[in-house]
């Protein structure tokens, strides 16, 4: 039970007299109003009374000795005693505020000094509005509401929008604000001619890009920035993730089909019940530690399960709400309306999501599973037929020990010896007998304990009778489980490879035992140590198998019979045709080589294209945990929404599949005030540099407010009204007057807003580091435009702790655009990385530009620049000849869409004579007119 304080009058101590100059002296200045360290604060009674995040209620009235203010200050600790600096509390002092809250703690009513302020009256968290579009009389100068929004602005503070730019300067920069990539010189002269024709001119040009899959390769960027999306792992081990691009894909797709951004949102976060298994990569494209990285005990295994939660968390409110509600995961926010519990309501959302890959369901999957299925009857079939030419077991024990072998069919005589024991695959035939039990007995191997990957027992009719979804149980000698690789259910879960096998936790011997669901009739045993080759060690050299018959048990095969093994035996076949007549040597081959291509096709079949997207199970049951720490639970809490903007919760028995889609339809309900505003200023902001709102992942109090809050409502409103289509946003922003200014600079105005916040001309900025790569190559004509797929390397490796070699010449794949590039956290390309290129670490919603001499030695001495250069001069000669004066005009209308000035002309022309064309197409990637958006 909490205690509160009572208003009734203390025997002898007045707080406002004698209790709140001790709080002011000694504790305001950590847990006052600009302060709350541990979540406390002392100078707000409701707020003192609650406590902070460490104890609970601060003050029991009536009850000093169980007050935590009392024992802190009164502590002869030194470590614990408060206030940490300073002089601590006198004894009177220390009397002063025991005997106020013996006496009941009485802090009246309406005395605080300070009021606390109400954190959900914040301009993000209340409804989108519908304001009035300025309609000014003196506006000529408007095409749109967007422009009427920016022009009011512009004349409430005193200054008037830049002069339009010229045509081409707005081609160039729509070209590469939509693309990525410059417009070419066929394509300037065409849009300078049909500009004269007025507005559809400019429409036709949005119209064509927004049309291109290049949109998509470019706009794609943006969006995996804020998603840090990488194709490793992070952290120290930093290892590949290599099938993290399907998502990659996934967005640029998304991105050039115009998704709608609703629908955009619910696929990224439950797209495994929409068809877009690959759009669920959102969910996990953080770092995460893996299994061999996280220690074993169970402390160190839950606190890596929550640091994979929170990030998850995280991604989803930044990306989505433009909330840091990860801030909340020990202590309740300290700036916006979300509290701790808040935080993991929302985790349980997500709390059956694991950092995985799975296979990408599609029509095509499902057509080469059932192919496969198909495919692998026929080789059950020839699985049977080949059995008959493998010999007898013949046991060391029987009788006739030493008696010749023989062919099955003809009974004519063949080698004495069963062939060598594999590494891969080993099959013991003999005669068929009934049993409900069979027993493996490893008695030595040639390394370590013993491992198999597949033990399977065949019945009369073909039938692989050892698996467990037939009801079959394991049992075995003892087991050395490392979780999801050596495990005894893998003994036969019907799959093959090191990374699902059964591993003994005796060294040199064990054995395992298969009880059937019904008595069977069997006739061989297959088993291997990897079917998939990549490992011989721990591999069973002396064996016997076993079945139980009556009340005993019979030896059905052992290892003594084979010959004995060499290097060489791991390129022996499974079957020896040797020893056997022509005819069946010539049975035996044929059905070898079809089973290969048979095999060859399931495994394509098999392996269907898997992504890292995550892999769904039950939630974990999910609490409020102290200060963060999973050692520290405190009650349990069901998925619900942010208390700040929403009612809705979900029980705790809901499946985990519900609980993504619940969540997904909140954020994606345009009644969510924050959804449709944070994606209408992010596309704002990629337009022109910096959005409405500055801080784009924080829309709350600790973020900037917007600099034009009404048409940042407008947008919003706008991007719900469009069906949530962001290419009509597009059409909107780059066909708007605004869009269309001018860089002229206007000394008057910069004094008024240096930052050109307000937008009296175009912001002009430096292209991103993806855009001036691709931009060069587009020049030099090499840039390969394959799309999708694995990533290009731009290291020597694709992954690990350090050490990455930069790839200092590309050819092919790459040549592609850069977004295709296999992208390594936390290790920034070695010469356009110094662009301000994210290393994944952490989201970037906004590349912030700086300048470096790095950056200007990169680009004119790299090896890529040398080589782009001297493609570009060899392009440019191909198409004017050997002219220098053309090559030069050539040169500039190719990289700049223009041709030279006489004086740049002049300039250039010996260069060209004396050091050769490609210096001249060197100095042209390194101008500001190339580097920058005009």
């Amino acid at each position: 039970m909490l205690h509160t304080a009572v208003d009734a009058p203390a025997a002898e101590v007045d707080f406002v007299r004698d209790v709140r100059p001790i709080f002011q002296k000694h504790c305001y200045s950590c847990h006052g109003e600009t302060k709350q360290k541990s979540g406390l604060r002392l100078d707000v009674k409701s707020e003192a009374f609650k406590g902070g995040d460490a104890y609970g209620p601060s003050l029991v009235a009536g009850q000093a000795d169980e007050s935590p203010v009392i024992e802190l200050v009164s502590s002869d600790d030194d470590n614990s005693r408060m206030p940490p600096e300073g002089h601590p509390l006198s004894t009177e002092e220390i009397l002063t505020l025991r005997t106020w809250v013996d006496a009941g703690a009485v802090w009246p009513d309406g005395v605080d000094l300070a009021q606390l302020e109400d954190r959900l009256n914040h301009w993000s968290l209340k409804p989108i509005r519908s304001p009035n579009v300025p309609r000014l009389s003196d506006d000529d100068w408007s095409r749109g509401a967007l422009d009427c929004f920016i022009f009011a602005s512009l004349q409430s503070h005193g200054l008037a929008p830049a002069p339009t730019a010229d045509v081409v300067s707005w081609l160039r920069r729509v070209t590469l604000d939509l693309t990525g990539l410059p417009p070419n010189p066929q394509e300037t002269t065409d849009f300078v001619k049909e500009s004269r024709k007025g507005e559809s001119a400019y429409v036709e040009v949005v119209d064509r890009l927004l049309e291109s899959p290049r949109y998509g390769e470019r706009w794609g960027q943006h969006w995996l920035d804020v998603v840090r999306y990488a194709d490793t792992h992070g952290f120290e081990v930093n290892t590949e993730r290599p099938n993290a691009w399907p998502y990659r894909d996934y967005v640029i797709d998304a991105f050039n089909h115009d998704t709608a951004y609703n629908q955009f949102i619910k696929q990224q976060i439950v797209g495994d019940a929409m068809g877009a298994d690959a759009a669920t990569g959102f969910l996990v494209t953080a770092s995460v530690l893996l299994p061999g990285q996280i220690g074993k005990d169970a402390p160190s295994m839950r606190l890596a399960r929550q640091d994979s939660l929170d990030e998850i968390v995280n991604n989803i409110s930044q990306t989505f709400l433009g909330l840091s509600v990860g801030c909340a995961r020990c202590h309740d926010h300290k700036f916006d309306p979300i509290s701790a519990k808040d935080y993991y309501a929302m985790q349980a959302f997500v709390a059956g999501v694991e950092y995985a890959d799975r296979e990408i369901q599609s029509p095509e999957a499902e057509a080469a599973k059932a192919e496969a299925e198909r495919l692998q009857e026929r080789v059950s079939q020839i699985d049977q037929r080949l059995a008959s030419f493998v010999p007898l077991a013949r046991p060391v024990s029987t009788d006739d020990a030493d008696a010749e072998v023989t062919s099955v069919k003809q009974n004519v005589p063949v080698a004495s010896k069963r062939s060598s024991i594999l590494a891969t695959i080993n099959t013991d035939r003999f005669t068929p007998v009934r049993t409900t039990r069979l027993r493996f007995t490893v008695l030595a191997t040639n390394r370590l304990e013993p491992c198999i990957d597949e033990l399977e027992v065949f019945n009369k009719a073909g039938q692989n009778i050892a698996l467990a979804s037939l009801g079959t149980v394991a049992t075995t000698s003892g087991d050395k489980i490392v979780a999801n690789r050596h495990e005894p259910r893998f003994i036969h879960d019907g799959k093959y490879g090191n990374s699902r096998s059964w591993m003994s936790s005796g060294v040199g011997e064990g054995w395992v035992e298969l009880e059937f669901e019904t008595e069977q009739e069997i006739d061989r045993v297959v088993w291997g140590r990897d079917r998939q080759g990549k490992f011989n060690d721990r591999l069973a050299t002396e064996y016997r198998i076993e079945a139980f018959v009556g009340d005993a048990w019979k030896l059905l095969a052992d290892s003594t019979d084979r010959e004995p093994r060499t290097d060489e035996s791991s390129k022996a076949p499974s079957i020896w045709i040797a020893g056997l007549t022509p005819e069946e040597a010539g049975q035996a081959s044929g059905l070898l080589k079809e089973k290969a291509e048979l095999e060859a096709k399931i495994k394509a079949a098999g392996n269907g294209q898997k992504v890292f997207a995550g892999r769904f199970r039950k939630p974990d049951e999910i609490h409020l945990l102290r200060r963060g720490d999973p050692e520290q639970p405190a009650e349990p809490v069901v998925p619900a929404v942010l208390s700040a903007i929403g009612e809705l919760s979900l029980p705790e028995a809901t499946v985990e599949q519900t609980r993504r889609q619940t969540l997904a339809d909140w954020i994606a309900c345009p009644d969510n005030p924050l959804t449709a505003r944070v994606m209408a200023n992010r596309i704002w902001q990629w337009h022109f540099g910096v959005g409405l709102v500055e801080t784009a992942n924080d829309f709350g109090r600790n973020g900037v407010e917007p600099s034009h809050p009404e048409l940042l409502d407008w947008l919003a409103q706008e991007l719900i009204r469009s069906d949530w289509s962001i290419k009509r946003m597009h059409r909107l922003i780059v066909l708007s007057s605004t869009y269309r200014q001018s860089t002229q600079h206007n000394a008057d105005a910069e004094m008024i807003d240096a930052d050109v916040k307000l937008l009296w001309r175009f912001p002009s900025r430096r292209l991103e580091a993806e855009v001036i790569r691709d931009g060069m190559l587009v020049a030099s004509g090499q840039l390969n435009m394959r799309m999708g797929g694995p990533g290009f390397d731009l290291f020597n490796k694709r992954g690990g702790l350090s050490g990455f070699t930069p790839v200092e010449s590309f050819a092919g794949d790459g040549l592609r655009r850069m977004v295709y590039a296999h992208k390594v956290r936390r290790e920034r390309d070695a010469v356009f990385g110094a662009f301000d290129c994210p290393d994944a670490g952490q989201s970037t919603p906004r590349r912030v530009e700086s300048t470096t001499p790095i950056q200007a030695l990169n680009l004119f001495n790299s090896r890529f620049t040398i080589e782009q250069s001297e493609a570009f001069a060899s392009r440019v000669k191909d198409e004017v000849g050997e002219d220098v004066i053309a090559q030069i005009q050539q040169a500039y209308e190719i990289a700049l869409n223009r041709k030279p000035s006489a004086e740049e002309s002049s300039d250039a022309e010996p260069v060209v004579r004396t050091h050769g064309l490609p210096t001249l197409c060197r100095v042209l990637f390194n101008s500001n007119e190339f580097l920058f958006l005009p």
